[in-house]
């Protein structure tokens, strides 16, 4: 009863996280330029890149305070929560002062491709993202506690709040200044910051009061016991990163930022899929597990079929957007950015290939026999970017030849991922393909 709320209090939630996302972008636009919007665009990946310092904590943290709250050993909670916050603490001030010390000597101008005249904005945009985003990435441990403790819904309602707030800040924007890279930047970093801050003050002096974290509990002997559990997982975000995140810095370097804008467009219209299917899939994975320990095979290949059908409804739409996205484009952004329909064709491939692959990971994941995924998760690190590069510039494919490029980088997904799934419920995995 517990998940099947959460379900719909997040799909509520989302909806409302979606929409939002949809008004930040013609906003956003009318305050800033294609270029400059594609240049906060960029950037904001490539910082978004400082999460694989995770190192797997995460994923730690989630299911040993999951166990250590159903045995009822509060104690032992508070000395995972406590534990977590400080190694997440050190590893972060520790990447703050390497970035803050470099930072002075990189050129982003030449990484971004950007206009002339703008290396010293730039580089002041930069350490203001990283400085909130350091920020966020330690309060929203929060989060964490939150899906351990079943209530993933809240942490996706703390994300509405920090949208919110961006909305209402570069509304503000638009009324009080003209075009600030540096304002955008600002705003957008700190409203998540705020949300998260004020939610962690509040459901650790109230809900999770019992467990909230001191510096008396923390216990670094605790740090392998919550960092093994993520190490695989650790391998693949790296490898998610690469063939996820390098898009918009690929488009930036070789096309110019302008053109990181009519890609992130169609990227956010096809999402939409990515977002309803995944708030299908996420109860999937400890169902998944508990499934696969009680040797409820049968319970496993019915949800996986009914998963399929859905998924062909799924393509089905993906096909309905990709023949009305001019027409929603022009009613969403108006004619100031062109989006070719290439783009989105190959746009909807992406969508339909990822969710296809996330039926079979979620249930890959869930068992973790995730050996192979990490080593065709590596393959596709391997050649996203040189592929990319290649379509986008030399068969001057433009954006359309990046996102082919993560396509084919997804293939051995597409293909190995069901083979593993078959094998595993059938009971003929052997060797890797049972790791």
């Amino acid at each position: 009863m517990k998940a099947k709320k959460n379900i719909v209090a997040s799909f509520a939630i989302r909806s409302f996280n979606v929409l939002i996302g949809f008004m930040l972008v013609p906003v956003t636009l009318s305050y800033l330029d294609p270029t400059r919007y594609g240049l906060w665009l960029t950037i904001s990946s490539v910082v978004g890149w400082l999460g694989f310092l995770d190192i797997g904590l995460g994923n730690g943290l989630r299911n040993k305070l999951a166990e250590a709250l159903a045995s009822g050993d509060h104690e032992l909670a508070r000395k995972y929560v406590s534990t977590t916050y400080a190694v997440i603490v050190l590893i972060m001030s520790g990447a703050y002062v390497v970035f803050f010390l470099v930072n002075h000597f990189i050129d982003w101008a030449a990484i971004l491709n950007s206009p002339m005249g703008m290396s010293m904005e730039l580089r002041k945009v930069v350490l203001v993202l990283v400085t909130f985003f350091s920020l966020q990435f330690i309060l929203q441990i929060v989060g964490t506690v939150l899906a351990a403790t079943q209530m993933p819904s809240i942490n996706d309602g703390i994300k509405l709040v920090g949208n919110v707030l961006a909305l209402v800040g570069i509304i503000m924007l638009t009324k009080l200044s003209e075009g600030s890279l540096l304002y955008v930047t600002f705003v957008y970093s700190v409203s998540p910051v705020i949300a998260f801050a004020f939610a962690s003050i509040w459901f650790f002096r109230r809900t999770f009061k019992s467990f909230s974290p001191n510096i008396r509990s923390v216990d670094f002997r605790y740090f392998r016991e919550l960092g093994s559990l993520g190490v695989q997982f650790f391998v693949l975000n790296i490898a998610g990163i690469v063939v996820f995140a390098t898009d918009n810095l690929i488009i930036s370097h070789i096309l110019g930022p302008s053109e990181v804008t009519p890609y992130n467009i169609a990227y956010k219209y096809f999402g939409l899929i990515t977002m309803l299917f995944g708030i299908v899939l996420t109860p999937f994975w400890s169902a998944f597990t508990d499934a696969f320990a009680k040797g409820d095979i049968d319970w496993i290949r019915r949800s996986v079929e009914k998963l399929l059908r859905l998924w062909m409804w799924f393509v089905a739409a993906v096909i309905l957007m990709l023949l009305f996205s001019d027409k929603f484009y022009l009613f969403w952004v108006g004619n100031k950015i062109q989006i070719p329909f290439l783009l989105s064709a190959l746009m909807g491939l992406y969508i339909i290939m990822s969710t296809w692959n996330n039926i079979f990971a979620y249930f890959i994941n869930g068992i973790g026999k995730i050996r192979l995924q990490m080593y065709y998760g590596i393959v596709a690190m391997l050649i996203n970017v040189p592929v990319s590069i290649f379509l986008a510039r030399n068969l001057r494919m433009g954006s359309s030849g990046v996102i082919l490029g993560t396509c084919v980088s997804l293939f051995l997904g597409f293909v190995l991922a069901p083979l593993q799934y078959f094998k595993l419920i059938n009971g003929h995995a052997e060797g890797v393909w049972a790791k």
